[in-house]
């Protein structure tokens, strides 16, 4: 593939096919069946990207190569890229592609103590693409990590896990019926991948999005730090503050946009999540 994806996940992307592929659904909302077509057996496994961008520091540790995927079960009201919900709206890369590209940055990479960090969209869509990448990546020698919702962890086999180096494990709520208004789809899948890494000992970041009127709630906080607390290869706790970077491709695409007028939570409400997580001995940052 010539195009480059080099470029900003906050880049508003739909591909002519993927406009297609909407159009003929009538619900941007709805899962397209391409969205979930299974990849036949080949050498060089076609994923689908949104774009990618080289040198973040905020996707695990080091410097970061970020490939950001397309195709995701999840329709989180305060998602940023909701273009990459749908996977033909991203470009097709071949394994092989990838590898090249992935490649050039190898030493920097290995050397800042970085590595390759697959997200989304949910890359646990595209588990053929992401595995087989990972695989080569570990033969570079990179440090390999994916950022997921976990919804569709299950699909994974375990010597298929022991590729990933770490998982930045996103925990939208803990309370189920928070979390279905949240993302439109069940906890307890999450919850299973949780518990299922931890006894594999396979190193997490959880991530939780503070929301304020959504999941700031004290109780829910409570459920999400009994949970960490609770899962033996949690190294760290990420809150993420709410921001509005994603507010324009929402009106972009015609979508109802149901945070349009929520700030981003106060420095006292996000000291005082912090603290409950701080309470059960975890390190949050």
């Amino acid at each position: 593939m010539s195009q480059s994806l080099t470029g900003s996940r906050y880049d508003l992307h739909v591909t002519r096919q993927g406009a297609v592929e909407s159009k003929k659904a009538q619900d941007y909302y709805a899962i397209h069946p391409g969205d979930i077509e299974e990849i036949k057996e080949e050498d060089d496994v076609t994923g689908y990207v949104h774009s990618w961008e080289v040198g973040s520091t905020v996707d695990g540790p080091g410097i970061r190569f970020v490939a950001f995927l397309t195709g995701c079960p999840l329709r989180c009201q305060y998602c940023h890229n909701p273009d990459t919900w749908h996977k033909y709206n991203g470009r097709p890369v071949t394994v092989s592609r990838a590898i090249q590209v992935i490649g050039r940055y190898a030493k920097v990479l290995n050397i800042s103590k970085g590595g390759i960090t697959l997200s989304g969209g949910e890359p646990q869509m595209q588990r053929k693409f992401v595995t087989r990448v990972f695989r080569l990546c570990k033969q570079l020698g990179l440090h390999t990590c994916l950022d997921t919702s976990g919804r569709l962890g299950a699909q994974f086999t375990d010597e298929e896990l022991m590729d990933i180096d770490l998982h930045l494990l996103d925990i939208k709520s803990g309370d189920p019926a928070i979390f279905e208004q949240v993302a439109r789809q069940p906890l307890q899948p999450t919850l299973d991948f949780a518990r299922r890494l931890s006894a594999l000992g396979r190193p997490m970041w959880i991530r939780y999005v503070l929301v304020a009127g959504l999941t700031d709630g004290s109780d829910n906080v409570e459920r999400v730090a009994d949970l960490c607390a609770g899962l033996e290869s949690v190294q760290r706790v990420e809150i993420l503050r709410f921001h509005q970077m994603g507010r324009d491709k929402w009106h972009k695409l015609g979508l109802e946009y149901l945070l349009d007028n929520v700030e981003p939570p106060g420095a006292e409400l996000t000291e005082r999540v912090r603290g409950q997580f701080r309470s059960r001995g975890l390190a949050v940052y």
